[in-house]
């Protein structure tokens, strides 16, 4: 009786489907559509040109008297910082670029899955030396927040680079007996001679080699001879790998559910020595003293919503040991020098703690009214980089003062 119940139930609501179509609910979805560039344009469309406003500044590198300036995904503004007074010279157009490092007046930079070099002998007067394709993890800009879905019907990968996405909403109907989706798919996928970079680098220069970091995978480049840098290996290291930091024979990647540390007894094969992992969250990390400290911030495309600091004892490479944790508001880059530690907080500003004492950390100063993405701890000098702003500060004598600001707007 019962199944006889639901049979009849069954026909009737296809009967009242088929009769009141009028009726079925729609859904609206945000789909992401790719913009695209065919590779050969793509490859052709490196150059130097005049300075132009950046629009969203990313990571800094610093190189003698000069300061880089990444342009997310778009290129690199060269900045003159002779005596502490940025003047800007040159902008260098690269798409997809990310992450820099300099050795002997030879500049590299990534281009989505390319390795580029230029030599900056003659900062006014540019030139692209080399290009090395497909040697870099495939790069894929940050999909919008809010879709659902990435409609990639229209998107030959053999012959075209994602520059960005667009959004659309759409519709579907929203009923079990419907099937509406089509061809969507589910959205995913410090040597000698040699600058300095921030804590939120992928790119690292120690001795004669170039070391890079993908989300996945460690990419080891032979420089010693500048002229022709050649790629020697690849491997895999981890999940969501995020920043490299090369201290005293040892690179430490952050990743973004914890810290590994690989050893540089043979530059040319890093090997695994240990992992210490801690929660999900995007994670810079630097190291001073056998201490390394690590931000990790949640939210958005990071993970859980905890926002914190920790420091770490990796005195015994193999066997990391967890400290102390600060919760912080939102931490992005940070930076050590000496028994000073900066940490940037983003639209909080920037946080400044005595280490005399690691673990314990004191909080000695905080610039709470600016923008802080990234630092570079300089000797007495701390270059701050945030809100399309470059700051300048001079801290000697246990105080810190602002001896310039660039806005690069």
């Amino acid at each position: 009786m019962k199944l006889f119940r639901y049979s009849l139930l069954c026909v009737c609501f296809l009967f009242l489907y088929s009769c009141d179509n009028d009726d079925i609910p729609v859904e609206q979805y945000e789909v992401a559509v790719p913009v695209t560039m065919s590779i050969a344009d793509f490859r052709a469309s490196v150059s130097l040109e005049e300075p132009v406003a950046i629009e969203e500044s990313g990571k800094i590198y610093v190189y003698e008297d000069f300061i880089f300036v990444n342009d997310k995904m778009k290129g690199i503004l060269v900045i003159d910082n002779t005596n502490n007074d940025p003047k800007v010279v040159k902008y260098i157009k690269i798409p997809q670029n990310t992450d820099i490092a300099v050795k002997g007046d030879v500049l590299f930079a990534n281009s989505g899955k390319d390795l580029v070099t230029f030599d900056i002998s003659h900062i006014n007067n540019i030139k692209i030396m080399d290009r090395l394709n497909d040697v870099l993890e495939e790069y894929y800009p940050d999909m919008p927040e809010g879709v659902f879905y990435t409609d990639f019907s229209g998107y030959d990968p053999h012959q075209e680079i994602i520059m960005g996405y667009t959004v659309e909403t759409r519709e579907r109907e929203n009923n079990p007996l419907v099937d509406g989706w089509g061809n969507f798919a589910e959205s995913g996928d410090i040597g000698s001679n040699s600058g300095t970079g921030g804590s939120m680098a992928r790119f690292n220069i120690g001795g004669e080699y170039l070391y890079t970091v993908g989300s996945s995978t460690l990419h080891v480049f032979d420089i010693s001879d500048l002229n022709n840098p050649e790629k020697l290996n690849s491997n895999y290291v981890g999940w969501e790998i995020e920043t490299i930091f090369n201290k005293e024979g040892y690179l430490y990647l952050g990743s973004a559910a914890g810290l590994y540390i690989y050893s540089l007894e043979d530059p040319s094969v890093p090997e695994f020595m240990s992992q210490i992992q801690h929660v999900v969250g995007c994670d810079p990390v630097v190291v001073a003293n056998d201490i390394a400290y690590v931000t990790i911030r949640g939210g958005n495309l990071c993970g859980q919503n905890e926002n914190q600091l920790e420091v770490i004892d990796v005195s015994d490479k193999a066997n990391p040991q967890l400290l102390e944790i600060y919760e912080m508001e939102s931490p992005y880059g940070l930076g050590v020098w000496n028994n000073t530690l900066f940490v940037c907080e983003g639209n909080a500003g920037l946080k400044v703690f005595d280490a005399t004492n690691t673990p314990e950390l004191v909080l000695t100063d905080h610039f709470e009214n600016i923008e802080a993405y990234d630092v570079i701890p300089l000797k007495n000098v701390l270059m701050l980089i945030g809100g399309n702003v470059l700051r300048q500060y001079n801290y000697e004598d246990n105080k810190i003062n602002l001896i310039s600001t660039l806005d690069l707007n």
